[in-house]
């Protein structure tokens, strides 16, 4: 008899101006985790409306947008921090640090860390393939990734590669509200893919109506987003780069990014 996995629950909790923290909780053991705290308070404010207490807290990079919020509810509940291992020197609090496939659980919902170095020197994303969840961080946004504040393009490229071999019903959950200007420069990449035409269309209506745009999925990002694309020749062809590496059309992609305003 096939078991059924553990449902996992996740909430997504605004924060700052453009942040999202995640709240989990296993449905069949009650554990609550949050995941990259931007704040302490709306965290706060959430477990109590829900009546719950946390037991971990969740870290994929060292930001302080991501991290800030660590010591505030490990004092109040008691709760463990779990983050990279290559950046464990920079994670407030941190108890446990978790290596390239090193696997960790939520009650009864396993976790995989896989690193995903570019952002950041030391990012890791969770991948939950019971469940078929990732939370990304600061690496894969809908229609985007973060900028290369510590890593090279080549390291961002064979990160994104690593997320986008996932199963493409898998739900991501990333850092930020960048959606709708995600898209708006991958259309001056890709007009006329219909795909991102009729992804935009949804964006546009969710914003209008002050509504997340996240969850997305693997399917959507592979079909939509530009920088899971850069081994694409009408990617390459886009930026001038036809029959290029797609390591060099990847950094290409991300310098016109850093650049756009629109």
């Amino acid at each position: 008899m096939t078991q059924t996995p553990p449902r996992l629950d996740v909430a997504l909790i605004p924060a700052l101006s453009d942040n999202y923290i995640h709240l989990l909780r296993c449905g069949a053991t009650g554990t609550v985790a949050v995941v990259d705290p931007a704040e302490a308070a709306p965290v706060t404010a959430a477990l109590e409306r829900c009546g719950w207490t946390l037991d971990l807290i969740i870290n994929t990079h060292h930001h302080g947008d991501h991290v800030g919020g660590n010591l505030e509810l490990k004092a109040r509940y008691g709760a463990a921090i779990v983050g990279p291992a290559a950046d464990r020197d920079r994670i407030p609090g941190i108890d446990r640090a978790i290596a390239d496939g090193e696997s960790f659980t939520v009650g009864a919902c396993p976790f995989i860390g896989i690193d995903v170095p570019g952002h950041t020197r030391g990012h890791i994303a969770f991948h939950g393939p019971e469940d078929a969840v990732l939370f990304s961080g600061d690496t894969l946004f809908s229609m985007g990734c973060g900028r290369l504040f510590e890593g090279t393009p080549a390291q961002m490229w064979r990160s994104l590669t690593r997320l986008r071999v996932l199963p493409p019903e898998t739900t991501v959950y990333c850092g930020h509200e960048y959606t709708a200007g995600n898209g708006r420069f991958a259309l001056t990449l890709e007009p006329d893919n219909t795909n991102l035409a009729a992804r935009m269309r949804e964006v546009t209506a969710l914003r209008a109506n002050d509504r997340p745009t996240l969850p997305t999925t693997l399917a959507v990002e592979r079909a939509t987003n530009p920088f899971l694309r850069a081994d694409l020749p009408a990617l390459a062809a886009a930026v001038g780069l036809a029959g290029g590496d797609p390591v060099a059309v990847f950094a290409e992609i991300r310098r016109r990014k850093d650049d756009f305003r629109g």
